[in-house]
């Protein structure tokens, strides 16, 4: 079926349809997303706490902290 066969109606419909299952996914993706940014977090924190260095030292940034 093409789009110039489509009634008005119809095209309504699929675009509005689309539109929703668009919006879906990207809450899904947000959800996802927030939720592996809290675990690294969580990681490089617990991280910090049993080796006693920083995050920056940790992903190998720590140079910077002693150029100040």
């Amino acid at each position: 079926m093409d789009s110039s066969s489509l009634h008005a109606d119809d095209r309504w419909f699929l675009n509005t349809a689309a539109r929703q299952i668009h919006q879906e996914q990207l809450q899904r993706a947000e959800l996802f997303n927030g939720r592996a940014a809290m675990l690294g977090f969580l990681i490089g924190v617990l991280t910090e706490a049993l080796t006693g260095q920083g995050i920056l030292h940790q992903i190998g940034l720590g140079a910077l902290l002693s150029q100040g």
